[in-house]
């Protein structure tokens, strides 16, 4: 059960209740009525606005609803205490019992707690990492491509049918220098004194192995024929290479796309003139000239004609040019196509995950998908920002093979794909984040990865030794559900059953809102009541999980560590994080 769903309706029910009475006006729209935890445990168990928000439409004020409504809810038997406070919030207190049923549905549903089907089977296609295909990824790759993956996860355990998408931008200069590079690599496997890698290629020595591999396959085909000759061939064979290493690199770290889509595919099946051919059928696209950006000068800016969508009319700040004036497409003419390509293959809802630099692309993105969809389909961007990466508070500025950046690979490496996933969960996507690769793999507080896992290897520990004192098979989740969990009345356990119970709502809410940084939150604040209530049974013998003298105490005390370590395994499943069971 989603406890604030099950009150949201009750209390929807109790305002239907005093409009029948009239107390309140009929028809009121209670739309957005809400019901969620208050932002400080001594405000209750759960706060409404409902008073706030009907007011102006039932001309009472406030205060009067909310007196109204507190007098019909204090009637309810899960309800112990209802409060009206401030302006008109209710706040309410839910009984014991009602959170100690609430621990036994936990127990008795077990794994898939907490999932409800928000989704029905709705495609979603959800694109990320989606770097140019030049070189293996590095550290700044790996936020997108976590908050990416584990929103995929969230969707789908959601019952969204999602389609995981990487798209390949092969289509454009950068990959013409891609050729190149590897070409003198390829000189280079051929015997040849190639010098200093020339200025404006690629110079990292991921590429040596690339040109020994293309020499091992043409032999010294290459060495003396023009580029307009060569140029084709090795650029279809580095990209397919560095795809290859970009495959490797996710897969290190548990990533893995349904579908890679090219750019140079897309544009060789004219699906670019299509698009542009579809915008001006519905007369979007115009002959005309730009302002010059802001911060030009007039004597820095060329004015030109070109052929512009009309972004403005889709919410952007300007329109925007689809054709170079040599007449090639713009960068934003390919990404049309593109989108325009996933709504034709039947998706509505889109989401792409960017890198920090692209901030500025995404209102134009997102009025070019309303324009292309006719509004039915809707995009939400969701950019990363950058990683600091730290050793011991150091930054990390150089790459040891690269020469550049920190490859995504070395920290993987370094610390292992499960404290890569979880760190990069830790902030919201559009918050910087520091990854200190010293701090990561310490066992303390201060390192969330090894605060949450510990508490998961702390209740199988618990449980192993409750085995010890009673039946194995008693310990089974839907055997504890069954059992007398009243002896449950410590604040401290009533705290902690409360936070497990609140597992639906996150879920819920990390998955509307495509936030998947709020469950780590969340895995936090339950590992830190748990190791709290932990820390006390060492002080207070009365408070310990396991104790052979009283077995119906103990049996209660391990359906409560049952339940935390069903929910914090679900919480790193999304993650792609293995729940340790002891730590070593």
């Amino acid at each position: 059960m989603n406890v604030f769903s099950y009150l949201l309706g009750v209390i929807q029910g109790e305002i239907e209740n005093l409009s029948s009475a009239g107390t309140l006006p009929a028809g009121l729209d209670l739309g957005a009525v809400s019901v969620e935890p208050p932002r400080e445990a001594a405000h209750g168990d759960a706060a409404c606005n409902a008073a706030l928000v009907l007011a102006r439409q039932a001309r009472r004020k406030p205060r009067e609803i909310a007196d109204s409504l507190a007098a019909r809810l204090e009637e309810r038997a899960e309800i112990r205490a209802v409060e009206v406070a401030g302006p008109g919030f209710v706040n309410l207190r839910l009984t014991d019992d009602f959170w100690r049923a609430r621990l036994a549905e936990l127990l008795a549903t077990g794994a898939g707690y907490g999932a409800e089907n928000l989704g029905q089977g709705r495609p979603v296609n959800v694109e990320y990492v989606s770097a140019n295909p030049t070189g293996p990824l590095h550290v700044g790759h790996a936020r997108g491509a976590v908050v990416g993956d584990a929103l995929a996860n969230l969707l789908q355990h959601m019952g969204f049918a999602v389609t995981r998408e990487y798209y390949v931008n092969d289509a454009g200069a950068q990959v013409d220098t891609l050729a190149r590079s590897v070409h003198a690599r390829y000189r280079e496997a051929c015997g040849e004194a190639i010098g200093a890698i020339p200025e404006g290629l690629y110079p990292g020595d991921y590429l040596v192995p690339v040109g020994e591999a293309l020499a091992a396959r043409d032999g010294r085909r290459w060495l003396d024929r023009p580029e307009e000759d060569w140029l084709p061939e090795v650029r279809a064979f580095a990209i397919e290479a560095m795809m290859d290493l970009v495959r490797a690199d996710l897969d290190a770290l548990g990533v893995r796309h349904d579908l890679f889509r090219s750019e140079r595919a897309l544009v060789g099946e004219g699906r670019v003139d299509d698009a542009y051919a579809a915008l001006e059928a519905d007369g979007l696209i115009y002959r005309g000239v730009l302002e010059p950006p802001k911060g030009k000068r007039d004597v820095d800016w060329e004015p030109r004609e070109q052929s512009l969508f009309r972004a403005t009319a889709f919410g952007d700040d300007s329109d925007r040019p689809l054709r170079k004036s040599d007449g090639t497409w713009t960068y934003f003419a390919t990404d049309i196509a593109y989108h325009r390509d996933k709504v034709e293959r039947g998706f509505s809802d889109l989401i792409d995950v960017w890198g920090a630099d692209h901030g500025g692309y995404v209102k134009r993105m997102k009025a070019a998908v309303s324009a292309l969809s006719g509004e039915g389909a809707t995009l939400d961007v969701k950019i990363c920002q950058m990683v600091k990466l730290l050793d011991g508070g150091t930054p990390v500025a150089m790459s040891k093979r690269a020469g550049r950046f920190v490859m995504l690979r070395e920290v993987v490496d370094e610390v292992g794909k499960d404290v890569v996933r979880f760190i990069m969960l830790t902030r919201r996507n559009d918050a910087p984040l520091e990854f200190d690769l010293r701090r990561v793999t310490e066992q303390s507080r201060d390192n969330p990865v090894f605060y949450v896992q510990y508490a998961h290897a702390r209740a199988c520990s618990a449980l192993r030794r409750g085995a010890e004192v009673v039946p194995e098979a008693a310990l089974a989740p839907a055997a504890l559900a069954g059992i007398d969990l009243s002896s449950l009345e410590d604040a401290a356990e009533l705290d902690l059953i409360r936070r497990l119970c609140q597992w639906p709502k996150v879920l819920a809410g990390a998955t509307l809102a495509h936030e998947p940084h709020r469950i780590a939150f969340h895995l936090q604040e339950l590992a830190g009541a748990f190791h709290l209530l932990w820390t006390r049974g060492k002080d207070d013998p009365r408070l310990r999980f396991v104790d052979a003298e009283r077995p119906a105490k103990t049996l209660a005390r391990l359906a409560l560590i049952s339940a935390l370590k069903i929910v914090i395994a679900e919480g790193l499943a999304l993650f792609g994080v293995e729940p340790v069971q002891e730590m070593r």
